[in-house]
């Protein structure tokens, strides 16, 4: 059963006040409020709370952050940093999100590998007239052209 969005059945908790050097692998979620230096790996849910520090790398499904990492993440759904949130490293994820006040230095990266294609413009050869309301207009050509249009 889910409750405030954690799996009961599957949570690993670092809380408040301990500290961890090493790796933490599980399959749900890992809730950090304590400090980790190390790496994070899950399928699951990485969820540091505004205590929580984590220097490392994390992998992760989701990430959602309130407290403080330096890290390089990866994030296969995507990173959410909550107002209080400061993230710096290098994050790949296709969703990354935050909240007015979070804090973010390094670089990301969301997977866009090409230039989207823009609209086609016309020729650098033919140019439309910049026409204002104030301005004479000259027409060039024949009369005899004009007269169909």
């Amino acid at each position: 059963m889910k409750k405030n969005g954690f799996d009961d059945g599957n949570i690993t908790l670092l809380a408040k006040g301990v500290e961890l050097k090493g790796e933490i692998r599980v399959d749900g979620t890992v809730r950090i409020d304590g400090r980790l230096e190390g790496d994070i790996h899950t399928k699951g849910q990485v969820i540091v709370g505004e205590d929580g520090v984590v220097k490392g790398t994390i992998a992760a499904g989701v990430l959602i952050s309130s407290g403080r990492i330096k890290a390089a993440v990866t994030a296969s759904e995507r990173v959410q940093l909550l107002k209080t949130g400061i993230l710096m490293g290098e994050v790949h994820t296709p969703v990354f999100a935050m909240e007015e006040g979070a804090k973010f230095q390094g670089t990301s990266d969301m997977g866009l590998t090409a230039w989207p294609e823009e609209t086609p413009r016309l020729p650098s050869t033919v140019r439309e007239p910049a026409i204002s309301q104030n301005q004479p207009v000259a027409l060039i050509g024949k009369e005899s052209d004009l007269k169909g249009a």
